[in-house]
Protein backbone atom coordinates (compact mmCIF):
# COMPACT_ATOMS: atom_id res chain seq x y z
CA UNK A 1 0.00 0.00 0.00
CA UNK A 2 1.05 3.27 -1.02
CA UNK A 3 2.02 5.96 1.61
CA UNK A 4 0.54 9.45 1.32
CA UNK A 5 2.98 11.85 -0.37
CA UNK A 6 3.66 15.49 1.44
CA UNK A 7 6.04 17.65 -0.59
CA UNK A 8 9.60 18.31 1.16
CA UNK A 9 11.54 21.94 0.67
CA UNK A 10 15.02 22.44 1.76
CA UNK A 11 15.03 26.15 1.61
CA UNK A 12 18.66 26.18 3.10
CA UNK A 13 19.87 29.30 5.13
CA UNK A 14 17.78 32.08 4.60
CA UNK A 15 16.72 35.56 6.52
CA UNK A 16 14.63 35.20 9.30
CA UNK A 17 12.05 37.57 7.51
CA UNK A 18 12.11 35.02 4.31
CA UNK A 19 11.61 32.67 7.08
CA UNK A 20 8.75 33.71 8.54
CA UNK A 21 7.33 34.37 5.31
CA UNK A 22 7.94 31.30 3.50
CA UNK A 23 5.54 29.54 6.07
CA UNK A 24 2.94 32.02 6.00
CA UNK A 25 2.69 31.42 2.57
CA UNK A 26 2.54 28.10 2.53
CA UNK A 27 -0.46 28.34 4.49
CA UNK A 28 -2.00 30.32 2.13
CA UNK A 29 -1.21 27.73 -0.81
CA UNK A 30 -2.32 24.84 0.80
CA UNK A 31 -5.36 26.81 2.05
CA UNK A 32 -6.09 28.18 -1.31
CA UNK A 33 -4.94 26.24 -4.13
CA UNK A 34 -4.34 22.93 -2.28
CA UNK A 35 -1.04 22.58 -2.10
CA UNK A 36 -0.11 19.23 -0.56
CA UNK A 37 0.75 18.76 3.13
CA UNK A 38 4.42 19.52 3.18
CA UNK A 39 7.71 19.45 5.39
CA UNK A 40 10.03 22.00 5.48
CA UNK A 41 13.39 22.35 6.31
CA UNK A 42 15.37 25.18 7.11
CA UNK A 43 18.44 27.25 8.64
CA UNK A 44 19.23 31.06 9.28
CA UNK A 45 21.45 33.17 7.49
CA UNK A 46 22.64 34.92 11.05
CA UNK A 47 21.75 34.05 14.52
CA UNK A 48 17.84 35.10 15.01
CA UNK A 49 15.74 36.02 17.92
CA UNK A 50 12.39 35.23 17.14
CA UNK A 51 9.51 36.04 19.59
CA UNK A 52 5.83 34.91 19.80
CA UNK A 53 2.68 36.37 17.98
CA UNK A 54 1.59 37.81 21.48
CA UNK A 55 5.02 38.67 23.17
CA UNK A 56 6.67 42.10 24.42
CA UNK A 57 10.32 42.99 22.37
CA UNK A 58 11.35 44.15 25.45
CA UNK A 59 13.35 41.22 27.23
CA UNK A 60 15.73 41.56 23.93
CA UNK A 61 18.31 43.64 24.13
CA UNK A 62 18.65 44.64 20.36
CA UNK A 63 21.67 46.30 21.13
CA UNK A 64 23.30 43.15 22.28
CA UNK A 65 21.71 41.61 18.99
CA UNK A 66 23.73 43.72 16.85
CA UNK A 67 27.23 43.38 18.27
CA UNK A 68 26.75 39.36 17.21
CA UNK A 69 25.43 40.80 13.59
CA UNK A 70 22.30 39.51 14.56
CA UNK A 71 18.49 39.16 13.58
CA UNK A 72 14.82 39.74 14.78
CA UNK A 73 11.52 38.65 13.79
CA UNK A 74 8.37 38.40 15.03
CA UNK A 75 6.81 34.95 14.46
CA UNK A 76 2.90 33.97 13.40
CA UNK A 77 2.59 31.27 16.32
CA UNK A 78 2.63 31.96 19.83
CA UNK A 79 5.13 30.94 22.78
CA UNK A 80 8.16 32.63 23.84
CA UNK A 81 11.46 33.84 22.40
CA UNK A 82 13.90 31.42 20.79
CA UNK A 83 17.76 32.21 19.31
CA UNK A 84 18.26 30.31 16.06
CA UNK A 85 21.50 29.80 15.55
CA UNK A 86 23.08 26.47 14.51
CA UNK A 87 20.07 24.47 14.39
CA UNK A 88 18.05 22.75 11.91
CA UNK A 89 14.51 24.35 11.92
CA UNK A 90 11.30 22.35 10.79
CA UNK A 91 8.08 23.45 9.37
CA UNK A 92 5.17 21.20 8.98
CA UNK A 93 1.62 22.88 6.89
CA UNK A 94 -1.26 19.84 7.19
CA UNK A 95 -4.68 20.35 6.65
CA UNK A 96 -6.55 20.26 9.68
CA UNK A 97 -8.66 17.51 8.15
CA UNK A 98 -6.26 15.81 7.46
CA UNK A 99 -6.71 11.90 8.24
CA UNK A 100 -6.72 11.08 11.93
CA UNK A 101 -5.57 14.30 12.84
CA UNK A 102 -6.39 15.03 16.12
CA UNK A 103 -8.80 18.21 16.74
CA UNK A 104 -6.85 19.46 19.85
CA UNK A 105 -3.63 21.46 19.91
CA UNK A 106 -2.63 19.29 22.25
CA UNK A 107 -2.90 16.18 20.40
CA UNK A 108 -2.10 17.94 16.99
CA UNK A 109 0.93 18.50 18.53
CA UNK A 110 1.81 14.93 19.74
CA UNK A 111 1.11 13.32 16.45
CA UNK A 112 3.13 15.85 13.89
CA UNK A 113 6.30 16.08 16.83
CA UNK A 114 6.38 11.85 15.96
CA UNK A 115 8.73 12.94 13.24
CA UNK A 116 11.12 14.52 15.51
CA UNK A 117 11.19 11.71 18.15
CA UNK A 118 12.01 9.52 15.43
CA UNK A 119 14.66 11.70 13.81
CA UNK A 120 16.38 11.72 17.14
CA UNK A 121 16.14 8.03 17.75
CA UNK A 122 17.89 7.43 14.34
CA UNK A 123 20.64 9.91 15.67
CA UNK A 124 21.12 7.35 18.76
CA UNK A 125 19.62 9.38 21.18
CA UNK A 126 17.40 8.35 24.09
CA UNK A 127 14.17 10.51 22.93
CA UNK A 128 11.11 10.67 24.53
CA UNK A 129 7.86 12.92 25.03
CA UNK A 130 7.53 15.37 28.39
CA UNK A 131 4.50 15.04 29.63
CA UNK A 132 4.00 17.47 33.06
CA UNK A 133 2.83 14.63 35.95
CA UNK A 134 2.41 17.31 38.73
CA UNK A 135 -0.19 20.22 39.53
CA UNK A 136 2.78 22.57 40.08
CA UNK A 137 4.53 21.42 36.78
CA UNK A 138 1.11 22.28 34.81
CA UNK A 139 0.95 25.59 36.52
CA UNK A 140 4.95 26.46 35.22
CA UNK A 141 3.62 26.13 32.09
CA UNK A 142 0.96 28.60 32.22
CA UNK A 143 3.23 31.21 34.13
CA UNK A 144 6.85 30.50 32.92
CA UNK A 145 9.70 32.32 34.90
CA UNK A 146 11.66 33.02 31.99
CA UNK A 147 11.17 34.71 28.57
CA UNK A 148 13.48 31.91 26.63
CA UNK A 149 11.25 29.27 24.82
CA UNK A 150 13.95 27.05 26.08
CA UNK A 151 13.83 27.01 29.57
CA UNK A 152 11.62 24.29 30.32
CA UNK A 153 9.67 21.84 28.09
CA UNK A 154 5.58 21.71 27.34
CA UNK A 155 3.14 19.08 26.96
CA UNK A 156 4.95 16.59 24.41
CA UNK A 157 8.14 18.28 23.03
CA UNK A 158 10.94 16.13 23.08
CA UNK A 159 13.50 15.02 26.35
CA UNK A 160 16.45 13.42 26.00
CA UNK A 161 18.26 12.96 29.90
CA UNK A 162 15.03 14.74 31.36
CA UNK A 163 16.51 17.73 29.33
CA UNK A 164 14.18 19.55 26.85
CA UNK A 165 16.16 18.90 23.37
CA UNK A 166 13.48 20.62 20.96
CA UNK A 167 11.01 23.27 21.19
CA UNK A 168 8.11 24.04 18.85
CA UNK A 169 5.05 26.49 18.07
CA UNK A 170 1.68 25.50 16.59
CA UNK A 171 -0.80 28.02 14.95
CA UNK A 172 -4.34 27.49 12.61
CA UNK A 173 -5.45 29.13 9.78
CA UNK A 174 -7.64 29.15 7.39
CA UNK A 175 -8.09 25.72 7.47
CA UNK A 176 -4.15 24.48 7.83
CA UNK A 177 -1.95 23.94 10.56
CA UNK A 178 1.55 25.02 11.05
CA UNK A 179 4.18 23.49 13.44
CA UNK A 180 7.18 24.77 13.46
CA UNK A 181 10.12 24.75 15.69
CA UNK A 182 14.05 24.23 16.53
CA UNK A 183 16.18 21.02 16.63
CA UNK A 184 19.39 22.77 18.30
CA UNK A 185 22.79 21.32 16.93
CA UNK A 186 24.70 23.24 19.39
CA UNK A 187 23.63 26.14 21.54
CA UNK A 188 25.66 28.83 22.59
CA UNK A 189 24.70 29.66 26.13
CA UNK A 190 26.33 32.85 26.41
CA UNK A 191 25.24 34.49 23.46
CA UNK A 192 21.81 33.51 24.51
CA UNK A 193 21.62 34.96 27.66
CA UNK A 194 23.98 38.37 26.61
CA UNK A 195 21.03 38.97 24.31
CA UNK A 196 18.39 39.17 27.02
CA UNK A 197 17.66 42.17 29.67
CA UNK A 198 17.70 40.93 33.28
CA UNK A 199 17.30 43.22 35.93
CA UNK A 200 21.27 42.52 37.45
CA UNK A 201 24.09 39.84 36.93
CA UNK A 202 23.09 37.52 39.36
CA UNK A 203 19.42 37.29 37.88
CA UNK A 204 21.24 36.61 34.27
CA UNK A 205 23.70 33.80 35.81
CA UNK A 206 20.83 31.93 38.26
CA UNK A 207 18.73 31.51 34.81
CA UNK A 208 21.97 30.60 32.79
CA UNK A 209 22.08 28.14 35.95
CA UNK A 210 18.60 27.33 35.73
CA UNK A 211 18.79 26.97 31.74
CA UNK A 212 21.63 24.43 31.51
CA UNK A 213 19.82 21.88 34.40
CA UNK A 214 16.65 22.32 32.01
CA UNK A 215 17.99 22.06 28.23
CA UNK A 216 19.96 20.46 26.29
CA UNK A 217 21.62 19.90 22.53
CA UNK A 218 22.15 17.07 20.29
CA UNK A 219 26.00 17.38 20.45
CA UNK A 220 25.86 17.98 24.26
CA UNK A 221 24.24 14.24 24.59
CA UNK A 222 25.93 12.68 21.53
CA UNK A 223 28.66 10.16 21.77
CA UNK A 224 30.48 11.47 18.57
CA UNK A 225 29.89 14.90 17.27
CA UNK A 226 26.66 15.13 14.85
CA UNK A 227 27.05 17.51 11.83
CA UNK A 228 24.09 19.45 10.25
CA UNK A 229 23.78 16.87 7.58
CA UNK A 230 23.33 14.31 9.76
CA UNK A 231 20.51 16.26 11.26
CA UNK A 232 18.91 16.29 7.69
CA UNK A 233 19.35 12.77 6.99
CA UNK A 234 17.99 11.05 10.26
CA UNK A 235 14.88 14.25 10.65
CA UNK A 236 13.49 13.77 6.75
CA UNK A 237 13.61 9.97 7.84
CA UNK A 238 12.32 10.45 10.89
CA UNK A 239 9.25 12.28 9.90
CA UNK A 240 8.30 9.68 6.97
CA UNK A 241 8.58 7.06 9.67
CA UNK A 242 6.58 8.98 12.47
CA UNK A 243 4.21 10.11 10.22
CA UNK A 244 4.25 7.54 8.10
CA UNK A 245 4.34 9.62 4.76
CA UNK A 246 6.62 9.29 1.51
CA UNK A 247 8.42 13.01 0.67
CA UNK A 248 8.68 14.55 -2.57
CA UNK A 249 11.04 17.08 -3.18
CA UNK A 250 9.77 20.31 -4.01
CA UNK A 251 11.17 23.56 -5.32
CA UNK A 252 9.45 26.60 -5.23
CA UNK A 253 8.37 28.48 -8.77
CA UNK A 254 9.56 32.31 -9.94
CA UNK A 255 5.71 33.78 -9.18
CA UNK A 256 6.09 31.88 -5.51
CA UNK A 257 9.22 33.06 -4.70
CA UNK A 258 7.99 36.74 -5.95
CA UNK A 259 4.78 36.64 -3.68
CA UNK A 260 7.56 34.95 -0.55
CA UNK A 261 9.51 38.23 -1.19
CA UNK A 262 6.53 40.40 -1.23
CA UNK A 263 5.58 39.00 1.98
CA UNK A 264 9.29 39.63 3.55
CA UNK A 265 8.69 43.48 2.22
CA UNK A 266 5.45 44.31 3.01
CA UNK A 267 5.02 42.36 6.60
CA UNK A 268 8.17 40.55 8.00
CA UNK A 269 11.16 43.00 7.35
CA UNK A 270 8.93 45.67 8.76
CA UNK A 271 9.03 47.65 12.49
CA UNK A 272 5.18 47.75 12.20
CA UNK A 273 4.87 43.75 12.16
CA UNK A 274 8.22 43.08 14.41
CA UNK A 275 8.36 45.87 17.13
CA UNK A 276 4.83 46.87 17.46
CA UNK A 277 3.80 46.76 21.29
Amino acid sequence: MSKTKWYFINSGKKSGSYNMALDECLIKWQSEEGFLPTLRFYEWEHPTVTIGYFQKNQEISLEQLKKYNGDFVRRQTGGRSVLHHEELTYSVIVPEDYPNMPVTVTEAYKVISMGILEGFKLLGLDASFSVPKTAAEKDELKKPSSAVCFDAPSWYEVVVNDKKIAGSAQTRQKGSILQHGSIPLNIDVTMLYDLYIFSSEEVRNKMKKRFLERATWINAESDTPKSMDELYIAFKEGFEIGLDIELVPYELTDDQEKEVQALVASKYSTEEWNLRK
